[in-house]
């Protein structure tokens, strides 16, 4: 079976409102075997709308709608698909006695206009919605179904995992699963080119690579008749890539780094304390934003100049003279004055030149300096990226710096 997304709304061609539907459908419908072929988005236009569906209903199996099916004029998605496949409206009194029993539990008046959501096409399975007063359903024509399902992304979200999602599987014999492997340390090209003897000639799981600023991504897809032949296809596949590109492997489950990073340190109950320059917390922020992490992470040092790092970190002043700020020798004094100063197991630290001033020849920028340690030793990194601009290049420090922090937790567990 393969499927169409057509979002319906002005307000998406406009750009006022991102169209985050189209994204969750189409990642649903592959759990279910149901290839998507086409994204499609049309405004507030009748003829418009009748136009597309005509042309979509001759290209596809299945076609999945969102917007359109509130109670206002504009909103008439409901009525050409009845017109489209050659039926009439009728009204379910099942549905109109639920949308009056939202009114009075929100403590809302119902108005005229909202009777008009409570008119189905003849024939048409309904889906009840509990989360809102716009229900959706699935019409049928010649082999063909369309599914109308409502804008708001709650309500097509609740509307698709507890109805529409147990309708499809009762129509498709095959499901699809998918794995996303994330690397680091290898860019897109190079990653495609040493997987090559898998990509070459695949049929069945499929391998494709995804670019992201500083790392890249990879799908294997299987699409069998059952979850656990396609899981097993994934895992062989999964295998094979292991064997190839392993060593740049840093999540098979589709997780961020500073989530890999920040489970690691709580799964082994370890502490962390930052020190960072360049990046001015950065760090901190984005390891924070994982939940939980309150139970490793203990402190974060901002020591931007050359005084605060001797003051709150003890770096000392003749490391800062005779090696300066961007150094190797900086940054390990700033991430063992941390762990001692905050008493953690780990701290990490950062010291570079951000730009978009402050480079030389020998201390370009895009350069830093990057430093974990334990009581046991310390681990350094020199890297240099090429200037992407201040901001850009602090988002590329401090993702290096998860990834040492992760390459470093990596090692203590051997």
């Amino acid at each position: 079976m393969n499927a169409t997304i057509l979002t319906v709304g002005t307000e998406l061609l406009f750009g006022q409102i991102v169209n985050t539907n189209a994204a969750y459908l189409s990642s649903r419908l592959q759990l279910l075997g149901i290839d998507v072929l086409y994204h499609v988005t049309v405004g507030d236009n009748p003829h418009r709308l009748a136009a597309v569906l005509k042309r979509l209903l001759s290209e596809t199996d299945l076609i999945v709608t969102t917007g359109g099916l509130g109670p206002t004029q504009d909103d008439l998605t409901k009525e050409i698909i009845a017109e489209v496949i050659g039926v009439g409206l009728e009204p379910d009194e099942s549905v109109l006695s639920s949308i009056e029993g939202f009114f009075r539990k929100s403590g809302h008046e119902m108005t005229a206009n909202n009777r008009k959501q409570a008119l189905i096409p003849a024939g048409a399975t309904v889906f009840r919605n509990e989360v809102g007063t716009a229900p959706g359903f699935a019409a049928e024509r010649d082999g063909k179904t369309v599914i109308a399902l409502p804008g708001p992304p709650r309500e097509m979200k609740h509307l698709f995992e507890k109805e529409v999602s147990p309708y499809l599987q009762r129509r498709t014999n095959n499901v699809i699963r998918h794995r996303i492997l994330r690397f680091y340390g290898i860019g897109e090209s190079a990653l495609e080119s040493k997987l090559i003897p898998l990509i070459d000639g695949q049929t069945d799981p499929t391998v494709a690579t995804y670019a992201k600023e500083g790392e890249c991504s990879l799908r294997i897809a299987s699409k069998r008749k059952t979850e656990e032949e396609a899981l097993a296809a994934i895992d062989a596949m999964e295998s094979r890539i292991k064997a190839l590109v392993g060593e740049f492997l840093y999540s098979d489950e589709d997780k961020d780094l500073p989530i890999v990073a920040a489970e690691k340190l709580m799964a082994r109950n370890l502490t962390l304390a930052s020190a960072e320059s360049c990046t001015g917390g950065l760090f901190a922020d984005r390891l924070i934003s994982v939940p939980g992490i309150s139970k490793s992470f203990d402190r974060g040092y901002i020591t931007y100049a050359n005084g605060a790092k001797t003051q709150m970190l003890g770096v000392p002043e003749d490391v800062l003279a005779s090696f300066g700020a961007v150094s190797e020798e900086t940054a390990v004094a700033m991430a063992e004055g941390a762990r001692k100063r905050a008493g953690t197991d780990v701290a990490i630290s950062v010291t570079g030149v951000a730009g978009p001033d402050g480079g030389s020849d020998g201390k370009p920028v895009g350069l830093a300096w990057i430093c974990v340690c334990d009581a046991r030793g310390s681990r350094t990194k020199r890297i240099v990226t090429r200037d992407r601009g201040r901001n850009r290049n602090r988002y590329i420090f401090v993702l290096e710096m998860m990834n040492q922090l992760n390459r470093f937790l990596d090692r203590e567990m051997m």
